[in-house]
């Protein structure tokens, strides 16, 4: 069975992280995204939130789970007998960093990893982009699933004044 991993924190997911999900779907036998759990850091959904609305908008695709990590990637990848990684690459400066993320994944595990470059209508799009055009009021919906954007506006409106 041929069996990747699309890492990443999804706060939120996006419709680029979408396309590179159903991209992958139909090159691979299944398709595990991986949401990393990093205590480091407080995102503006909590893990379960940001799996729940995974699991929602990938429904669709037959051959595609959603599950959490902590740690390395590669101790999931193992975990998960996947092989492969899959990374989306919106510029130049992305190749950069997650080529020697990639030289590091071979080294350790063996894990190779498929860069794919995002489609067009996606290239500027980032969760945190999106998060910050959402806390202030703009209009989302071309950037994410409907589930999403309801999830933002609920998040970030602001209480009604008394």
């Amino acid at each position: 069975m041929r069996r990747a991993v699309c890492p990443g924190s999804f706060d939120p997911v996006t419709n680029g992280h979408l396309d590179i999900v159903g991209r992958a779907s139909r090159l691979f036998d299944e398709v595990i995204v991986g949401v990393l759990v990093n205590q480091s850091k407080t995102g503006l959904f909590t893990v379960e939130e940001r799996i729940d609305m995974l699991r929602e908008v990938t429904a669709s695709y037959d051959n595609v789970r959603v599950e959490s990590f902590r740690g390395l990637l590669v101790d999931f990848c193992r975990a998960q007998r996947a092989t492969v990684l899959i990374k989306g690459i919106r510029a130049v400066s992305d190749f950069d960093y997650e080529l020697q993320m990639a030289q590091m994944n071979i080294g350790l595990a063996g894990v190779e990893t498929l860069f794919m470059p995002t489609n067009p209508l996606y290239s500027f799009l980032s969760s945190s982009l999106v998060k910050d055009v959402a806390k202030w009021g703009g209009d989302v919906t071309p950037h994410v699933p409907d589930l999403v954007r309801d999830a933002l506006k609920a998040r970030l409106s602001p209480p009604p004044t008394p």
